[in-house]
């Protein structure tokens, strides 16, 4: 995990999506066009929280969220996205 300048603003939080699987369980590759958007990822900047609720991720856990949760942006070379703490279903 990089040093990025980015401080996310209230509950929201960057994450650094893991990367798409390569292969099936059984041993087939799959094309880049098939490959489904990662749903986990490794929490990298959290914001402040709101004034009567703290934030309860914090910066190194792995997460889970929705399959369209979140903003991407692309900082420094790398893809990341940026979604509320709402957004988060588990940590792992």
């Amino acid at each position: 995990m990089a040093d990025l300048n980015i401080k996310p603003l209230a509950d929201r939080v960057l994450v650094e999506p893991a990367a798409a699987e390569q292969k099936t369980a059984g041993g087939i590759i799959i094309p880049d066009t098939a490959k489904e958007k990662p749903q986990k990822g490794v929490i990298v900047a959290v914001g402040p929280g709101k004034k009567d609720e703290p934030m309860t991720v914090k910066v190194g856990d792995n997460v889970l969220y929705g399959k369209y949760a979140g903003t991407e942006l692309s900082l420094e070379g790398k893809d990341y996205l940026i979604m509320r703490e709402s957004d988060i279903v588990a940590i792992i």
